[in-house]
């Protein structure tokens, strides 16, 4: 596993891991990237659909120049000396950040040194522009807005208040955990409840693209495949950092039927992020620890599937021929998904009905309902 920059580093050119780079963890640089291919589709999608007239643009009267002020300098200077006095420690004692990464950043502790340069150089730049600027008036214009240029915004509310929307579902679900370490819970960099993240920024994209005059069920159908990829990606962040996120113990024989390799049927997650399981012998580095006996590497498994999930989605997006019927699909496909890779997934169980479903297993069957539901319905509306 590698559970950070490092340890990828390590596999690549066998460069020593737990150096500098291990500040990068991979969870989070997976999580990153995943926000980026989501983004890259939902560009192409917008475009082909603003192309073909599903959607259009606006005109909005926006600033095209804003003047520097004293207001914009002191909150450049606030920030850039604030990172610099966080930077300058991280750097002289990367060692013991790496121990306590959250420790560290919600802590007192910094470079003083570091703080003051940072002030300095920034006031000086910021001052230097200010007493340059020719123009010191606001001016604004009234400007054509295609949703293709709403992006990044789109996807910034959408990653915002998704990893929000995971770390809340994931205390709900952790709650003793929260309640033994409030704040490692709430910055770790593992564990997140990707359902929580997909309800909370679907609502809050849903009121954002309402606000900008977009057709709700054109964009709902668009960031149908986009959602897939964000979770194929981000899901392949939980597997390469051994990040808690796996099956149940699996010491079954592997089938002849699974031609797959070994490590793809039962894992022992090497030098996983959480150091859960027993140490590797000879292992020096920070992350010594394997799981014995192995389980499903279920995130893999939820990352080939999400990744199919997404190829037939965009393979059919041209080819359906009513709006909604796209996105409620993908409903119905995430959580059978979901409802059969959960009986073999680590995840606390509540008893309801006579069974022992987790909170993603009761999401996952409202999602199959919703699904049936939605496809039905917007076939018969024939909406295009």
């Amino acid at each position: 596993m590698y559970p950070n920059l490092s340890y990828i580093f390590h596999a690549l050119f066998g460069s020593n891991p737990d150096n500098i780079f291990s500040v990068v963890q991979t969870f989070g640089l997976m999580l990153g990237l995943s926000f980026v291919a989501s983004g890259t589709l939902l560009y192409l999608e917008l475009k082909r659909k603003t192309g073909i007239g599903q959607l259009q643009g606006r005109i909005e009267n926006i600033v095209v120049y804003k003047p520097i002020d004293w207001k914009e300098i002191g909150m450049q200077c606030l920030v850039n000396t604030i990172l610099a006095y966080k930077a300058g420690y991280v750097i002289s004692n990367v060692k013991e950040f790496q121990l306590d990464p959250t420790g560290i950043l919600f802590s007192s502790k910094g470079n003083f040194l570091w703080a003051f340069i940072a002030l300095a150089a920034t006031f000086a730049y910021w001052f230097y522009k200010m007493k340059s600027q020719k123009e010191n008036t606001l001016r604004r214009a009234d400007v054509m807005i295609q949703p293709k240029d709403r992006v990044f915004e789109i996807t910034g509310v959408a990653a915002i208040f998704g990893i929000v929307g995971s770390r809340l579902f994931s205390i709900l679900e952790n709650f003793g955990d929260f309640i033994r370490d409030p704040i490692g819970s709430i910055f770790s960099g593992s564990g997140l409840t990707i359902y929580g993240g997909l309800i909370l920024a679907f609502i809050m994209v849903f009121r954002y693209i309402k606000k900008k005059g977009l057709h709700p069920i054109h964009m709902m159908d668009a960031v149908a495949p986009t959602l897939m990829i964000g979770y194929a990606v981000g899901r392949m962040g939980c597997h390469l950092s051994g990040d808690g996120d796996w099956g149940i113990v699996n010491e079954l024989a592997k089938p002849s039927w699974f031609i797959l390799p070994d490590s793809w049927w039962a894992y022992h997650y090497p030098h996983n992020v959480i150091d859960e399981g027993v140490k590797i012998e000879g292992c020096t580095w920070m992350h010594c620890h394997q799981l014995v006996p192995p389980v499903y590497p279920t995130p893999l498994y939820e990352s080939i599937l999400a990744f199919i999930i997404t190829g037939i989605l965009w393979a059919l997006r041209k080819q359906i021929p009513y709006a909604g019927v796209l996105f409620f699909l993908y409903c119905l496909l995430n959580g059978i998904e979901r409802i059969f890779i959960e009986a073999i997934r680590v995840n606390p169980r509540y008893e309801l009905l006579g069974m022992n479903p987790s909170l993603s297993q009761i999401i996952a069957f409202l999602l199959i309902i919703v699904g049936i539901v939605g496809l039905i319905y917007f076939w018969k509306k024939k909406i295009r």
